[in-house]
């Protein structure tokens, strides 16, 4: 079976930068001025959770941070052969040494100014390719029930915090990572250590760590609970994360469409586009004849589609500032909103952490 990996065309990955530029006061006035000019529909992507620490898998150029990730394809990952069962022992293995960083990771600055203005309803409706959740921490201050969340933030590709076994039972991830800490004692212990001397293993924004150099042969995938309490063997686990090569749920694309045509104007942040799933909105804004809007720093997909007009910055460097603008009052009024908009971390990776470039041994 032939995949490919999503990627932006060539023409536009390498083609000569842009000249104009953009003042951060500027890109604040333009980007308030869209916001306020009718019902916006947010799609956001990795570059927004950089600041939380997470490193996006692509850098300023679009290119892959590192030219040799191999990402495990969903077939790999259900194929009930032995092969099959290979893979998941490497999947999983880099899964519990790399999901504690994801899972400890907080909501950053940007996290929490679009949580101000979905507590507004100025942006009713986010819809992020990011598998974090950092969009419902940020979110969790304004104590909005849980079926307000989750009609105001759709998870295009999932999330990492929720594990389902082939047939269907779910769990959280939370859980599965001491089901997989009481099956593997030795790995617990490595983790440990790896943690107690800083000598953490790199982590991709799937919770994935980077190629270890060690054999995943013992590592021990353990059996789904409920199938046991139903006398059936099974350790076949996927997270709620689509997969390369794995379709998006059909009443995810349906809602994703939805909330595009719910909205006056498409806003879109820190993504390339990359993925067809997130593209095709675009396109489906486009097709409505509505106002699309992209900041991002670096080529996207996009890049040239009549209509979608572009600013090149960092979220991180003006949104805070565009909700002050935007809420007006509200800002200083509102006690959840003054929160949210003092709130977030800015932890972004080390500068040189970038795989293309020489390294320093040691």
């Amino acid at each position: 079976m032939r995949i490919s990996i999503p990627s932006i065309p060539h023409e536009i990955l390498f083609a000569p930068p842009a000249l104009d530029k953009i003042t951060v006061v500027d890109a604040v006035l333009r980007v308030s001025a869209f916001i306020s000019s009718g019902k916006t529909t947010l799609l956001t992507g990795a570059g927004v959770s950089v600041d939380s620490g997470i490193r996006a898998y692509r850098g300023h150029d679009g290119r892959y941070m590192n030219p040799n990730y191999k990402p495990i394809f969903y077939h790999e990952l259900v194929d009930e052969s032995p092969k099959g069962a290979a893979f998941r022992q490497r999947y999983w293995l880099r899964s519990y040494l790399g999901y504690l960083p994801v899972n400890n990771a907080l909501p950053n600055t940007t996290h929490y100014a679009l949580a101000a203005l979905q507590h507004a309803s100025i942006i009713p409706n986010i819809i992020t390719q990011n598998v974090d959740g950092l969009h419902h921490k940020a979110l969790a201050l304004s104590k909005f029930s849980p079926m307000q969340v989750q009609s105001a933030i759709l998870e295009l590709h999932g999330t990492l915090h929720r594990v389902r076994c082939k047939y269907g039972h779910l769990v959280d991830r939370a859980e599965f990572q001491d089901s997989l800490t009481s099956a593997n004692p030795q790995w617990k212990s490595f983790l440990d250590d790896v943690q107690l001397t800083g000598n953490e293993p790199r982590t991709n924004p799937d919770g994935d760590v980077e190629q270890l150099g060690i054999s995943y042969e013992d590592f021990v995938v353990p059996d789904c609970p409920t199938c046991l309490h139903q006398n059936q063997k099974n350790n076949i686990h996927k997270p709620e994360v689509i997969f390369f090569g794995e379709s998006i749920p059909t009443e995810v694309k349906e809602r994703s469409f939805k909330d595009v045509e719910n909205g006056d104007r498409l806003l879109l942040m820190g993504t390339t586009l990359a993925t067809y799933s997130a593209y095709r909105l675009v396109k489906h804004a486009l097709e409505l004849k509505k106002p699309v809007l992209m900041i991002n720093v670096g080529p996207t997909r996009a890049d040239g589609l009549p209509g979608v007009e572009k600013i090149n910055i960092p979220t991180g460097a003006i949104i805070r500032d565009v909700a002050r603008g935007v809420l007006g009052n509200s800002a200083i009024d509102d006690p959840i909103i003054r929160e949210m908009l003092n709130s977030g971390v800015v932890m972004p990776p080390p500068a040189d952490d970038d795989d293309r470039a020489p390294r320093a041994v040691g």
